[in-house]
């Protein structure tokens, strides 16, 4: 059985993490199943992509008997596993969603959380999980969390190893959506293909100012709109837009 499962229904493509009888656990082979699927995200046709868990849960986090024995340099092995995983959700100019199934805790928090939309179900729950065995947050959770929540909240929730709802979820801005477990698929669907069916290229490059401007001078940014606008306004997106507005119809974007 594949640890990582991805689909392609029109220009969405499913990314569904395969351990469900471990809570869908991170180990070397799922880090490395899930990097080759998100090299093929890349396509020009993947024009949206859904990431969610297989059985009961989104993510438990780190498979801790990876841990047992001698450890190493666990530096290094972030490096090597999960930081790639990260940036490449980082680094697809198109939308990515966290279709969060169940409970997800730990590096699978963080995993959600890179993503740029997380919907839950109404079963889902949420533990920083670090702190609770001694540990800092990592992979990219220390950076996420607290762009989404703000640094006092986030502080408290990650030191305090708090388990949220998905109620408490939505009310503090971590998930924009809750539906019940039955409808979460479709739900994640139905979201995908609207975002799939949008202006890719826009989409894609509002990502990029979105991911700059938390680090830049306004200065640094309004140079990166305007080049990022001139690459905009000669895209066929662009131009179908236009002439829809004008011939007061529903656009028909391509992603190019």
């Amino acid at each position: 059985m594949a640890e990582v499962e991805s689909s392609r229904e029109g220009g969405v493509q499913t990314i569904t993490l395969n351990r469900p009888e471990v809570f869908n656990a991170l180990n070397a082979a799922v880090h490395a199943a899930l990097l080759a699927a998100l090299k093929e995200a890349r396509a020009a046709d993947v024009r949206a992509v859904v990431i969610t868990g297989a059985g009961r849960g989104f993510c438990a986090g780190q498979d801790l008997t990876e841990f047992q024995g001698e450890l190493g340099d666990v530096g290094e092995r972030l490096r090597a596993t999960y930081h790639p995983n990260v940036l490449a959700i980082r680094e697809l100019e198109k939308p990515v969603i966290a279709a969060i199934n169940g409970p997800v805790a730990g590096a699978g928090l963080s995993l959600a959380c890179a993503c740029d939309v997380r919907i839950a179900a109404d079963t889902a729950s949420f533990v920083p999980g670090f702190v609770g065995i001694g540990l800092v947050p990592d992979a990219g959770g220390s950076f996420f969390v607290t762009r989404i929540l703000g640094q006092a909240r986030a502080f408290e929730w990650m030191t305090s190893n708090r388990r949220l709802t998905a109620a408490e979820a939505h009310a503090w801005g971590l998930v924009s959506e809750v539906v019940e477990s039955d409808s979460l698929a479709a739900r994640a669907a139905e979201l995908a293909a609207t975002y799939a069916a949008a202006p890719t290229r826009g989409i894609g490059m509002t990502k990029r100012l979105f991911d700059r401007a938390a680090t830049s001078t306004l200065e640094e940014q309004l140079e990166l709109e305007a080049q990022l606008q001139t690459v905009a306004t000669k895209s066929e997106d662009f131009a179908e837009g236009v002439a829809a507005f004008l011939e007061k119809r529903s656009p028909r974007f391509t992603g190019r």
